[in-house]
């Protein structure tokens, strides 16, 4: 056990996936970082968003946004595991930012006492450099089945000895019982750190809730700390959970739409919720039809070559192709890879040994031929031209790359990557975050007004800070003194 003289932990638990368990975190390390120093820890993550980190480094994109929200740098300590699935039961596993292999689950866990000597290696590092470590649990906590190999959850808790609040989401139904029963399914050791309830997520009056509070506290002795309302979060979605949401949402009333493929491995969807304050995002299944968007994007993919066969068995390969013309196209990642003519593949991508026509879109080729994936933050000049990009021709773009494989191009898009056709309406970039720079952003929009016969004013609103504004509801709407005194630390007045 990792002694606690220094730092100091608060483990953040979850009765279930989807609670609102990284917001929290991300609430609490704004809060704690105006008076400590503060790093965000996750010890195993299995998301298809993640994020680059200054070295390099693959983690999850939640604990990148926990940090930012902590004034801090990005690191993989801060996410050790990282499990990206591929389907089939294989997922890719990343360990301290770096591929490892592709496991599938029975596998991986047979690893777990490697994976418990990372985790402890990943904690004492941040503790030398860190006041405090906010950490998140993963999925629901009682996961009874997985006891003797959750890392994650009861790992986390038996390594740290971290006094833990527990967050139940009231949309779900259930909240008390799901409190409850997690808490009672706990093991004994665990249980007893257990100081807090939260409950996240409430629509209506309190005061019909105030009675249930009262008698969970009853029951278990435990302390509500809060009820926290519904909003609508202004930072990036932690993983494929949340998409689920956008997918079921109604259309807006934005004067145009695009489409972004949903397919079925897609990764770092994060990258379009920059363009949701400015058009309507339509997630569109391979099941479904195109319709008649303003513009198409394919997104990346944890497996390009399984989504590319995916893609071709449906209708909407060919419903891709007609859209040619009629609007722009763009493919980040995985999905530039597809908008090319051909990628080969040595059998590290697709497992076989093959070469695989594209959408033919763009004049590139993509070969698969190591199991070694590209990580780096990267800034660029715009180097393309044509109605979308000739207003910001020779202006910087910042973003990531992760992908494997490399793909042969003369018409770039941002100095050395990409490539654009002679129209400048069909494009691919490996940039992820590339819709986070204002002036791609503007840029696009702007084209799709005009084609339209509107007039696109861009928003001069004051610059908001989301985590700011995430921060504040939290503090409202807790019992921050509790809060600090479960965590150990003073809360100044």
């Amino acid at each position: 056990m990792i002694t606690k003289t220094k730092p100091g932990y608060l483990l953040i638990l979850g009765t279930a996936s989807h609670v609102g368990k990284s917001a929290i975190v991300t609430a609490i390390c704004r809060i704690l970082s105006k008076e400590y120093r503060v790093a965000p820890f996750k010890a195993q993550n299995m998301s298809l968003n993640s994020w680059i980190t200054a070295d390099g480094k693959e983690i999850g994109i939640a604990q990148a946004i926990q940090a930012k929200a902590a004034g801090v740098e990005p690191t993989a300590d801060m996410n050790p595991v990282l499990l990206k699935p591929k389907g089939d039961r294989q997922s890719q596993v990343i360990i301290l930012g770096e591929p490892y292999a592709d496991k599938a689950a029975g596998e991986y866990y047979d690893s777990i006492h490697t994976m418990h000597e990372i985790l402890e290696g990943a904690l004492r590092r941040l503790g030398e450099e860190y006041e405090i470590i906010v950490m998140e649990g993963a999925g629901g906590a009682a996961e009874i089945n997985l006891y003797d190999r959750d890392i994650v959850n009861i790992g986390t808790a038996r390594l740290t000895d971290a006094p833990i609040i527990l967050v139940g989401d009231i949309e779900r139904g259930g909240v008390f019982a799901s409190l409850y029963g997690t808490l009672e399914l706990l093991p004994d050791d665990v249980r007893a750190n257990v100081k807090g309830f939260i409950i996240n997520k409430f629509r209506g009056d309190i005061a019909i809730l105030e009675p249930g509070l009262r008698q969970l506290e009853e029951k278990t002795g435990i302390p509500v700390l809060g009820v926290l309302p519904y909003s609508k979060l202004g930072i990036p979605s932690e993983d494929s959970v949340s998409i689920d949401d956008k997918a079921g949402s109604t259309p807006s009333d934005h004067d145009i739409e695009i489409a972004v493929i949903r397919f079925p491995r897609i990764s770092n969807f994060t990258d379009f919720e920059p363009l949701e304050n400015l058009a309507h995002i339509r997630y569109v299944d391979l099941d479904e039809d195109l319709g008649t968007p303003d513009a198409v994007i394919l997104p990346g993919t944890k497996n390009t070559i399984s989504d590319l066969c995916d893609l071709k068995k449906s209708r909407l390969y060919n419903q891709i192709k007609k859209f040619s013309g009629k609007g722009p196209i763009i493919g980040i990642c995985g999905g530039y890879q597809m908008l090319g003519k051909i990628i080969y593949d040595s059998g590290v991508e697709g497992g076989e040994n093959r070469e695989y026509e594209g959408l033919g879109l763009l004049d590139i080729e993509t070969t698969f031929k190591l199991y070694k994936k590209k990580t780096v933050q990267v800034t660029k000049a715009i180097t393309a031209g044509g109605e979308i990009f000739d207003p910001i021709k020779g202006e910087a773009v910042s973003g990531y790359e992760i992908h494997m494989g490399n793909s042969t191009s003369k018409d770039f898009v941002f100095e050395d990557d990409g490539c654009i056709d002679s129209t400048g309406l069909i494009f691919g970039t490996y940039f992820h975050g590339l819709f986070e720079n204002e002036n791609i952003r503007n840029a696009l929009i702007r084209y799709l007004y005009r084609k339209k016969g509107l007039e696109y004013i861009p928003e001069q609103n004051a610059v908001i800070d989301p985590y700011e504004d995430l921060a504040d509801m939290v503090f409202e709407n807790l019992d921050m003194s509790r809060l600090y005194e479960i965590a150990g630390l003073q809360l100044s007045q």
